[in-house]
């Protein structure tokens, strides 16, 4: 879904794009990341290899680890040892949602689902792999090329008049889009370290939802729900609002506005 995004972003910016997928570029094999590399010499690697399963993932945190933490690290290293820079995308659900402020770059990180204990020892390997890191938080996120949220909701909305969707869990729907778009003007700099990097503003899921539906002409009806009430095998920080204290930050249009170029976008992929 990003990978897709990012790829158009950058080519989209002159450069020269080597886009590998799984089945040419396993990031769980060093060795393969290292012939790969060592063969394109690439300038910058953008990691968007992740395991995205968060329910998942708390049955199975070793296949998420192998994939979001020894992979990232393989990686990175493969292409350190070229003098390639790395990009590596994380997640707000590295912090614990316990604070009602937005969380920036130097937050103390303490996740509280194996995803996110993944996605932060991804950060931590990619960082001791490779001076020449990057590591961009986002939340959230939905795009055309992927399953989503947005999906989900106007697929429900088809088949049902009403939906159950949790209003105590805060955070910023981003579209792929927006952030590849961000993601491809930092991979021509060099401003190391931690970059949060999502959409403005901030809702509930329950007002996501609300949103797609009104946006999408929808009369489904939207039910606010709890936690609890809808209790998921992954815990979920209740509040994960993602803000820069950088200069210059990359800033994203408001999530609203995703939202609506998004759904501009879907009707031109086709099923």
């Amino acid at each position: 879904m990003l990978g897709r995004d990012v790829v158009e972003a950058c080519a989209l910016r002159g450069h020269d794009v080597y886009p590998a997928g799984r089945a040419e570029l396993d990031v769980t094999d060093g060795e393969r990341c290292e012939e790969v590399i060592a063969e394109v010499r690439p300038k910058t690697v953008i990691n968007c290899a992740a395991w995205t399963d968060v329910d998942g993932a708390e049955d199975a945190e070793n296949d998420a680890m192998l994939v979001n933490d020894t992979g990232a690290g393989l990686l990175a290293a493969a292409a350190a040892k070229q003098g390639s820079k790395i990009i590596y995308v994380s997640s707000d659900y590295v912090f614990n949602g316990q604070r009602r402020r937005p969380y920036v770059e130097s937050d103390v990180t303490d996740p509280i689902s194996a995803y996110g204990r993944s996605k932060q020892a991804g950060e931590a390997s990619t960082v001791a792999a490779n001076p020449f890191h990057l590591i961009v938080r986002s939340s959230w996120l939905y795009g055309v090329h992927g399953r989503n949220f947005v999906e989900t909701m106007l697929r429900l909305a088809g088949e049902q008049p009403e939906v159950i969707v949790v209003s105590d869990q805060v955070g910023a729907p981003t579209y792929t889009r927006h952030l590849a778009g961000a993601l491809a003007v930092l991979a021509e700099g060099e401003d190391w370290g931690i970059h949060h990097v999502a959409a403005a503003g901030r809702c509930s899921w329950f007002d996501f939802a609300q949103e797609i539906f009104d946006q999408a002409g929808s009369e489904c009806r939207v039910m606010a729900g709890t936690t609890e009430m809808l209790a998921r095998p992954a815990p979920r920080p209740p509040f994960s609002v993602l803000a820069s204290e950088r200069e210059g930050a990359r800033r994203l249009p408001e999530w609203r506005e995703g939202l609506r170029e998004y759904l501009r976008e879907r009707k031109k992929v086709p099923a």
